[in-house]
């Protein structure tokens, strides 16, 4: 069976993805102040990290059209999916079902599904793996999405940020709580609920501290790491990315470990400095 899966901008892609022809990616778009910038391979992170630190704005993101979506899905395959950003986060889940429902009054037999990730960034590039490993293993259409919602279920997010700028700009962190934490330099370790909306788990004090925090607590949630892929995305800090991967491939035997650079959506989110931790 011939099958494609779409990724809204959220999710980063790996080359091998890239080059295999089964994934292609849904261009949000971001805003800071009037400058516009579409999330594709034309982003530019460090240009996109300045104009955020020198406006007193808070960056804003448009999610693909649903339209977008429909174009996405109507590429002569026999499955089509679409992994998109946490719909506690983002619009891109709407958008997509909408996509969906466009399509298949077009095509009322064509097999489309939507993944609500409930996570962000490399949680997405994680679901888009399994979608491709189950379809490779032969499951049927209703197998994959089924195996793949289990997944889902099953995984965890964390994520330590350098900056609290666009978490305090865009009213998830009080402006007290925010100025703070930045006085002090206490760093919160934050996390993902089951349904996808953010949580802080711990605070440390200095980077350092708060991701070794971040690293144990990963360690200690993952149940049978030898079977699973650790996702390690980071923005603009490769140095601390790879200080997150060495502690808990030592931690943990996982199958595999990714890092990514973030992508446009991702870069807003975590900022300069960001490191996020899926397994």
């Amino acid at each position: 069976m011939s099958y494609r899966i779409v990724i809204d901008s959220c999710g980063e892609l790996t080359e091998e993805m890239k080059k295999s022809g089964r994934f292609t990616s849904a261009p949000l778009t971001l805003q800071v102040d009037e400058h516009t910038v579409v999330d594709d391979e034309t982003f530019d992170q460090a240009d996109f990290l300045k104009r955020v630190a020198a406006s007193p704005n808070c960056p804003k993101s448009s999610c693909p059209s649903p339209e977008a979506y429909r174009d996405a899905f109507d590429c002569g395959v026999d499955h089509a999916y679409a992994v998109t950003l946490s719909a506690e986060l983002s619009g891109s889940y709407n958008s997509a079902m909408l996509g969906k429902n466009l399509y298949l009054e077009q095509q009322p037999e064509a097999k489309v599904y939507v993944f609500n990730s409930r996570s962000a960034s490399v949680g997405e590039t994680l679901i888009g793996l399994k979608i491709q490993e189950c379809e490779e293993a032969g499951m049927s259409f209703e197998q994959v999405v089924e195996t793949v919602e289990a997944y889902i279920a099953g995984q965890n997010t964390w994520f330590v940020l350098e900056n609290l700028e666009t978490l305090r700009k865009n009213g998830r962190l009080s402006t007290v709580k925010a100025m703070v934490a930045s006085a002090l330099k206490i760093k919160p370790v934050m996390g993902a609920t089951p349904e996808g909306t953010i949580i802080q788990l711990g605070q440390a004090r200095g980077i350092n501290r708060a991701v070794m925090q971040m690293v144990e607590l990963t360690a200690a949630k993952v149940e049978r790491p030898e079977e699973k892929i650790l996702a390690v995305s980071h923005c603009n800090c490769p140095e601390r990315a790879k200080m997150v991967k060495d502690a808990l491939a030592q931690k943990a035997g996982f199958k595999d470990i990714i890092v990514l650079d973030t992508a446009g959506v991702s870069s807003m989110y975590a900022n300069d400095g960001g490191v996020i931790v899926v397994v």
